[in-house]
């Protein structure tokens, strides 16, 4: 009898419980007025509550199971409803997580910009004082016989096809910061072979155009895009002497810890950078190859590199307290 009354006093809660399910199966709890969410929430701590008390008395174990299965959804809602939508997720991890560990990677970096930096200004040096130089820096294949300007002889497509032309570069840029990322599994050894070519090429092709009369057109012409697509690369192969840090130097940690921990950081840059290429290739797909001014280019690159510098810079920083709440807790 006391497990009849208990089944005829909470079956009304089971199927309130039950129908809300139903509803938020069909359209989503996250549409659920204020009344319905209270209600799902507090039928789910009764039937929990319920639960227990079964299980306790050692009711049938048809009834146990039923309320088991009814508490398991509810729960899968209740708490799913309270958890960031996956928007949510992506918009916090570039508004915080990405520029932090990028901060925190900054000697990582900086040594991916000074094997540029290097690299460019040998290869451009060596290049500007003979052209038949840039051969040993970059593939025969890969040295443009310099006709017209950049943007004139890279920028010809029909502008219908920019967002093909938009999502080939994406997928490339991808694919060659991926490698530099991956590299650091050779110690390394891949990552720095891909950061100082890029660098090799770009000092090589700025001076072979520029030998030619097109110097200011090329850097105009790649200041759009390039200025977050260069970076990338850094951000990229800074991931990858990441793993190489962890693999020659793991430090107190053994090195399996070490690599797992500095895995984690390789992966959230690798993910930002994802980000940045994405926004990279849209602008070398839409906006580089239109018939625009060198003054024009120059300005959006600027644009860009103080776009991308205050992000980077400022990004996801912990606001200070406020003083009249600092002086309050102080008191």
């Amino acid at each position: 009898m006391r497990e009849a009354r208990f089944v005829d006093h909470g079956r009304p809660r089971w199927a309130e419980l039950e129908n809300l399910l139903v509803r938020a199966d069909r359209r989503g709890s996250r549409r659920f007025g204020a009344a319905e969410i209270d209600a799902l929430a507090l039928g789910y701590r009764a039937a929990t509550s319920d639960l227990a008390i079964a299980r306790a008395r050692s009711y049938d174990a048809r009834l146990i199971a039923y309320l088991n299965r009814l508490v398991a959804r509810a729960h899968a809602r209740v708490y799913a409803g309270t958890s960031p939508a996956g928007w949510s997720n992506a918009a916090r991890f570039f508004s915080t997580a990405f520029p932090r560990e990028v901060r925190r990677s900054w000697q990582a970096i900086a040594l991916c910009v000074l094997i540029t930096v290097v690299t460019a200004a040998i290869s451009y040096r060596a290049t500007s004082i003979d052209p038949a130089n840039a051969y040993a820096f970059v593939p025969a294949q890969q040295v443009p016989l310099v006709e017209r300007s950049l943007h004139d002889s890279n920028f010809g497509f029909d502008r219908a096809f920019a967002p093909a032309m938009s999502a080939l570069i994406i997928t490339n840029n991808i694919r060659v910061d991926a490698l530099a990322f991956a590299g650091g599994i050779t110690a390394g050894i891949l990552t720095l072979y891909i950061v100082g070519s890029n660098g090799l090429m770009l000092g090589t092709l700025g001076a072979v155009f520029a030998a030619r009369g097109f110097g200011t057109d090329f850097w105009a012409t790649i200041a759009p895009h390039g200025v977050i697509e260069l970076s990338a690369i850094q951000i990229a192969g800074a991931s990858g002497f990441l793993l190489a840090q962890a693999l020659i130097a793991p430090g107190r940690l053994r090195r399996i810890d070490a690599l797992k921990a500095n895995a984690r950081r390789a992966g959230v840059l690798m993910l930002g950078v994802a980000g940045m290429l994405v926004v990279a290739g849209t602008i070398e797909g839409f906006v580089t190859p239109q018939r625009t001014s060198i003054a024009f280019r120059v300005a959006f690159g600027g644009a860009t590199a103080i776009a991308l510098s205050a992000y980077l810079a400022f990004a996801g920083r912990r606001r200070a307290a406020d003083p009249a709440q600092a002086l309050g807790r102080g008191a």
